[in-house]
């Protein structure tokens, strides 16, 4: 875990690296030691429709939110939070000082009552991954 789900104005399709967006976003998760890299989940989709302030539809957003199952410390989701959106300000500076864009991020626990899963990905891992 954690769940790494990106929204996105379809007017970004063309002019960013989604998919590397995606990789330097679990790279960046990794990287914290706070989530084990083996279930770590990455997904964008861009929003068919959108609109943004005022309507002109230059406009740009990408809006991440990372789902966790609880029992980490604030201090580690801070920290992990931090990370992961100085990856995603990294990845789109140049984008955003050429165009109007918003980014956002957001953190918040899955209820592990209310939470099931089951996976085979482990099985088919590298063992220093598993």
């Amino acid at each position: 875990m954690p769940h790494i789900s990106l929204e996105y104005s379809p007017n970004l399709e063309a002019a960013l690296d989604m998919h590397g967006l995606c990789v330097a976003l679990k790279d960046a998760a990794a990287a914290t030691d706070v989530f084990p890299a083996a279930g770590i989940r990455v997904r964008a989709t861009a929003c068919t429709h959108s609109v943004i302030a005022d309507g002109d539809p230059r406009h740009g957003f990408i809006d991440i939110h990372v789902r966790l199952r609880a029992g980490r410390t604030a201090e580690a989701k801070s920290a992990a939070t931090d990370a992961i959106f100085a990856a995603a300000t990294k990845f789109t500076a140049a984008y955003m000082a050429a165009h109007p864009f918003m980014l956002s991020l957001e953190m918040r626990d899955i209820d592990a009552d209310l939470s099931r899963k089951t996976s085979s990905i482990r099985d088919y891992l590298p063992e220093d991954m598993a």
